[in-house]
């Protein structure tokens, strides 16, 4: 595993030092607030917006899309390695998650798991009217760990269990990372990682898709080829680009650390945070998987047992 001090911040993406001049010094200044601006815009945006915007079936995916291509753009602007720069296979590849994500994985999450944890919900009579009186922010915060927390324990799981790891394996074959590369992995790890106990509590609509986009832009953010490393307060609770890469270390052992997807504080907590960079990443001698082979990949111990020759 190839790891990077700290200081790895101040060097360009293609190794020239683009922040020893004042404009070089000013730009990643500013790239550095990136992140959190984008937190500060959509708290904004979901807390300000009127009623009929917020229930419109299409500007939760409006937004949502608008935070990846943003963010790929700056990629293109301040990248943080050339090795990870976007390429046509990649783009295809991700474009094809996208969809899959927001479309068959949103669908299966919400017929299989969402909507029987609410008919339960109302059949025991649980009512958390309480937290629709919350303050917005509150509300957001709520919403931010009740989904994190899950997604936390989830993901650890998947590293510490063979039969969940083959359906992780394939997010951990990617060999370069960039904003759209949350959406890759297999469908049965995409479902699982989708599952929360969100629909348990009554929160308002606005609350939930800022708390649904926060954590996006967070985790976009920290899977993005972007050269900005957000100020000390920032890192302290959120996943950034240096915890997670660190995560997609080239060896197993190596990714067992930093489980979560955007709030680091809960790796801090339970002792699984660690300190750290890589700029190569990727499992099995950087072997890249195609769609097919990361679909296939939970089932390859069957199909080589079954290819086996019977003793």
């Amino acid at each position: 595993m190839e790891q990077l001090p700290i200081s790895y911040a101040v060097l360009s993406g293609d190794g020239s030092h683009g922040g020893h001049s004042a404009h070089g010094r000013t730009k990643q200044a500013l790239f550095n607030l990136i992140p959190p601006a984008y937190l500060v815009a959509i708290t904004a945006f979901w807390g300000l917006a009127p009623k009929w915007l917020v229930e419109a079936p299409w500007t939760l995916t409006v937004v949502t899309s608008l935070i990846t291509l943003s963010v790929l753009g700056l990629e293109w602007i301040n990248e943080r390695h050339a090795g990870w720069r976007m390429n046509r296979r990649e783009f295809f590849t991700d474009l094809f998650y996208v969809v899959l994500g927001t479309t068959a994985i949103s669908w299966a999450s919400t017929r299989l798991a969402e909507d029987p944890l609410k008919a339960l919900k109302t059949s025991l009579g649980i009512s958390t009217e309480w937290a629709m009186h919350l303050p917005f922010l509150v509300q957001v915060a709520m919403v931010v760990f009740i989904i994190e927390f899950g997604q936390y324990w989830m993901h650890r799981l998947m590293h510490n269990s063979t039969p969940f790891w083959l359906t992780h394996a394939p997010h951990h074959h990617i060999t370069q990372l960039n904003a759209a590369k949350g959406y890759v992995g297999n469908p049965i790890e995409l479902f699982l990682i989708s599952l929360s106990l969100l629909a348990l509590f009554d929160l308002p609509l606005a609350a939930v898709f800022c708390g649904v986009n926060v954590l996006g832009s967070i985790s976009t953010f920290a899977h993005a080829n972007v050269r900005a490393d957000p100020p000390k307060v920032y890192s302290l609770f959120f996943t950034t680009i240096r915890h997670h890469s660190l995560h997609h270390s080239t060896d197993y052992e190596s990714t067992r650390c930093n489980y979560a997807n955007s709030l680091i504080l809960l790796d801090r907590l339970f002792g699984t945070y660690r300190e750290g960079e890589a700029s190569v990443v990727g499992q099995d001698d950087l072997k890249r998987l195609s769609i097919r082979e990361q679909f296939a990949f939970p089932f390859r111990p069957l199909i080589e047992r079954i290819k086996s020759p019977i003793a």
